[in-house]
């Protein structure tokens, strides 16, 4: 995104905001003074459902981490097709590494719900990391160490079922410790495929799997009558279901 296309601010970072930054990757170990030196050039903006971030072919200029909602990146074909490559969500970062290649966006990315997300650009950033090398290489090594894990990550996830991997999303929605709970899907079905790695008739599969395991699925609201047994299916049950 060009400077002319900079996104439009609303307001800065709030305290909740700076906890969940400082445990991003990758600012992980970096002092508060530096961190916010980094970041103080940043604005938070709020993106409405479907607003435009970023065109694939635009100069990588900012980089984002959202702070609430949800974002997605996606290749438009020759057909105009729209191709997910990925969802973002809350205390999770996209486009740094575009910017460290100082090249254009690989993709292109639009809010998937309304959101509010910190957009930093990257002529200062980088500016201070050149200053700084032992910053950076702090931050690279931050980065080595996250990608390690991200690639364990995709091995687990790989080797568990679609109805595992859709339980364990419904989980992350369940905020309370009631016995039961009553869930509202945060994006479409088809985001919530691309999120989980697996094909949108693979999710259908799997959730006919949990209806049969009791769960009441309507459109985007889904009771969970019991999140124990949830809690039970995302670690334990199996499914022939591809991705």
């Amino acid at each position: 995104m060009t400077d002319s296309h900079a996104p439009r601010a609303s307001g800065r970072l709030e305290s909740p905001d700076w906890q969940l930054v400082r445990r991003l990757p990758l600012f992980e170990g970096l002092e508060s003074g530096m961190l916010e030196r980094l970041l103080e050039p940043g604005r938070v903006v709020c993106p409405g459902r479907g607003d435009q971030l970023f065109a694939r072919g635009q100069r990588a200029a900012w980089f984002y981490v959202v702070l609430v909602g949800w974002v997605k990146i996606f290749r438009t074909t020759a057909e105009g097709r729209e191709s997910v490559v990925h969802v973002f969500t809350r205390g999770e970062s996209f486009a740094e590494a575009a910017i460290f290649a100082g090249g254009d966006y690989p993709v292109s990315a639009s809010a998937a719900t309304p959101a509010r997300l910190l957009a930093v650009p990257a002529d200062p950033f980088l500016a201070i990391l050149e200053e700084e090398p032992r910053v950076a290489c702090n931050m690279l090594a931050a980065m080595s160490r996250h990608l390690r894990e991200l690639v364990t990550a995709l091995e687990q996830l790989q080797a568990h079922s679609a109805s595992q991997r859709l339980a364990t999303f419904l989980l992350g929605l369940v905020s309370s410790d009631h016995e039961a709970a009553d869930l509202h899907l945060p994006i479409d079905k088809g985001l919530i495929a691309a999120r989980l790695g697996m094909k949108p008739e693979t999710l259908s599969r799997a959730l006919a799997a949990l209806r049969e395991e009791g769960l009441e699925i309507s459109g985007e609201r889904v009771h969970v009558p019991d999140v124990g047994h949830l809690r039970w299916i995302a670690g334990h049950t199996g499914d022939s279901a591809a991705p």
